[in-house]
Order: structure tokens, then sequence, then C-alpha cells
């Protein structure tokens, strides 16, 4: 960061750890609700870059959207559908899905290279001119999304909800998986019987 006083470098950098370890978090904790709430933690640590490149009303969003809506609806789902369930990890759903992912984050650590060390060739920063949303940005941006916009704004909100009603009849029509759903195979045969007379 050429200019950047002090504060402003360590507040980036901090934000730029908790960024990374938050999404470290959500790629390596087998626990659900530890990868939701490790999400949480990389959406405040890129709201906090947004307040470091002036965008507060972006980082606004960032928190109130995302963090606080996006995030509970996630974890909505994920208490629904049960986060004590155990699933066979060495079993691969889709052949090759791994070395697919490994082939993507390369391809996009070498982006961040290119991208990150380009002034180093070209002699130019990458990023040129201010980010800054003034009253006006925000303005237009309001106009644009009420107007404009005011249809793809309402089918992602009416889209958000199938979601969570398609999560519920996956879970009531299959029986199985959720907070309530009695695992049957510890069940007795008189637990069984009289169960099924009911």
């Amino acid at each position: 960061m050429i200019g950047a006083s002090f504060p402003d470098e360590l507040t980036f950098f901090l934000a730029a750890i908790i960024c990374v370890i938050g999404a470290l978090g959500v790629v390596l904790t087998k626990h659900p609700v530890r990868a939701a709430l490790s999400l949480v933690m990389t959406l405040f640590g890129v709201a906090v870059l947004f307040v470091e490149q002036q965008a507060d009303f972006l980082a606004a969003v960032q928190v109130i959207v995302y963090a606080g809506a996006i995030v509970v609806l996630f974890l909505f789902v994920i208490m629904l559908l049960g986060v004590d369930k155990v699933e066979a990890m060495a079993k691969e759903p889709l052949i090759g899905q791994r070395i697919a992912a490994l082939l993507v984050g390369l391809g996009v650590l070498a982006l961040i290279g290119v991208s990150g060390w380009g002034h180093w060739y070209s002699g130019s920063m990458s990023v040129v001119g201010s980010t800054s949303l003034g009253s006006a940005g925000i303005r237009s941006l309001a106009e644009a999304t009420f107007t404009t916009y005011l249809l793809p704004f309402e089918v992602t909100s009416i889209l958000l909800i199938i979601v969570v009603m398609g999560a519920v009849v996956l879970v009531r029509r299959g029986g199985g998986g959720g907070p309530g759903a009695i695992d049957k195979a510890s069940l007795s045969d008189e637990d069984l019987e009289s169960e099924e007379a009911q």
C-alpha cells in the first residue's frame, strides 16, 4: 500500500489475516455451524476492508445483508437439516472433484500473484482511482436497484424463500437427518412395533 499511513496498513493487514483465517475455517472445519461462524468472521473482515477503501455503504450492506441475513439463513437451514449427521468423507460424491478444486485453487493463486505483482513488471499499480461511494453514488445505486433492477432484486428474495421452503420439504419428505429424527437401528423390536402401530 503505497502512500498509506502505518495505522491504515496495520488495519489492512489485520483485516486481511482475519479474512484468510475465516476462509480457511470455512473450508477446513467439518462442523457446519463452525463453518458458518467462520464465514461471519470472513465477512466482517471484508467489511473492514471496505471501510479502509472509504466505501462505508458497502461495508454496512456487507454486515447487514451478508453477515446478518444470509448467514442466519445458512444457520437456519443447517439446524433444520441436522448437524449431527455423520457422512463418509472417504467416499467422493463427484469423481475428480478434489483434483478439480486443487487446479482451480492454483489458478486463482496464479491470478492473484500476477495481479498483485504486476506493477513490478509494468511500473504501474493495478488499482487506480478512488473507490469511494459518495452520496450521489449511493443515491444512484438505490435508484438503479429499485427501478432498473427491481425485478432481479425481488426474484432474488423470492429465490431465498423458495430455498428455505425446499429444505423444509426435503427434510419432512425424507423423514431423516433432522434434529427430531429417530434412529430406527437403535430401537428394539418392541419399540418398532409400537411406533408402527401409532
